[in-house]
């Protein structure tokens, strides 16, 4: 939500007319290279309309120079007409053998409005609306991300960031939150009174949420507090226990853990998901069967939760739609198994 939009995808239909006249007949093409070419053609516009693609852009994911792309598709490409054809042919292929097996992978259910997500909204609704920092420490496959989503699309001025251990810097952190907010700023000094100059602008109820939060330093967590000081914004920072218990077990020299402690205005720690959240997701499903019940609840009260039970149904359900049969015990039984991870679980 509050995502800058760029004209180039507005706009990329109204760039793919359909080329009036085809390749000339040469020596190093045929009629049939033609032909091909023609249906190429109509291929790639109904593809990049379909996506919102550019012409840039898809010369980029064909793998083609933007200059030779743009030859060809006007007809007047003077290289081999053939090896060009079969480029653009492959690329068309592969989008459609993925589209033809991504129609095959069930749909994990929609968000859904639990226990334990509502703790999730409540808890980035105060950060929100007070503003203040806080902190949401859950175990694995627990529904703190997508929750989080949620809350982006269906309220205004949220900002969403994901780091990881190659951002988890002052400056790799502002980088990922930069874009989100929109802000281009090329001055790393400047990055961070740049992103707060867009939170005043922005007004009361900015809310910053920094997903994967375990992995951000000692300096970047300060930087947030220092967002919501003199910003005045609402920060979260959500990820595994890890985050927080530097501030409660670890006392590191010239660092003042009690003072970032007392700016977490409240913290949201649940290692494990509620029993009766397990009940509601399984049969989200669609399962009514007792013993598949169980089974799948077992699953989730190992590590990754929900995320366990996602990926074991997705691959139950494509055994079973592959032998023209409703998901039972012996489809679950058998992903869970092929899967293999339950020592990892």
């Amino acid at each position: 939500m509050n995502k800058h939009v760029g004209t180039s995808q507005m706009t990329a239909g109204s760039t793919w007319e359909r080329p009036v006249n085809p390749p000339v007949l040469l020596d190093n093409r045929s009629q049939e290279d033609i032909q091909l070419w023609w249906q190429l053609v109509d291929g790639v516009i109904d593809t990049a309309k379909a996506s919102g693609w550019t012409k840039a852009e898809v010369a980029r994911r064909i793998g083609m120079a933007d200059g030779t792309f743009s030859q060809w598709f006007s007809g007047k490409y003077s290289g081999r007409l053939d090896s060009t054809n079969k480029i653009v042919l492959q690329w068309l292929s592969a989008i459609e053998e993925n589209a033809s097996i991504a129609a095959t992978i069930p749909q994990s259910p929609p968000f859904m409005k639990m226990r334990g997500t509502v703790e999730i909204l409540d808890t980035l609704m105060w950060a929100q609306l007070c503003p203040d920092l806080v902190m949401i420490t859950l175990g694995a496959g627990m529904g703190k991300t997508e929750t989080c989503m949620h809350f982006e699309r269906s309220r205004r001025h949220v900002y969403r960031a994901t780091v990881s251990e190659n951002t988890k810097t002052v400056h790799g952190m502002l980088t990922e939150l930069a874009e989100e907010l929109d802000v281009r700023e090329h001055n790393p000094a400047r990055l961070a009174r740049a992103i707060g100059n867009k939170i005043r602008r922005a007004g009361d109820g900015t809310l910053l949420i920094v997903d994967e939060g375990q992995h951000l330093n000692d300096e970047a967590i300060n930087q947030l507090r220092h967002f919501v000081d003199v910003y005045k914004c609402g920060v979260a920072i959500v990820g595994n226990a890890e985050v927080y218990t530097r501030f409660s077990k670890e006392k590191k020299k010239n660092r003042s853990y009690d003072q970032l402690k007392s700016r977490i205005g409240k913290r949201l720690q649940r290692p494990e998901p509620y029993a009766e959240d397990l009940v509601a997701y399984v049969r989200s499903w669609g399962i009514e069967d007792p013993d598949c019940a169980k089974f799948l609840i077992g699953i989730g009260k190992k590590g990754g939760a929900f995320r366990q039970i996602d990926k074991t149904m997705k691959l139950a359900t494509m055994y079973a739609n592959g032998r023209g049969e409703t998901v039972a015990l012996i489809h679950i039984t058998e992903a869970w198994k092929n899967r293999d991870v339950e020592d990892m679980a």
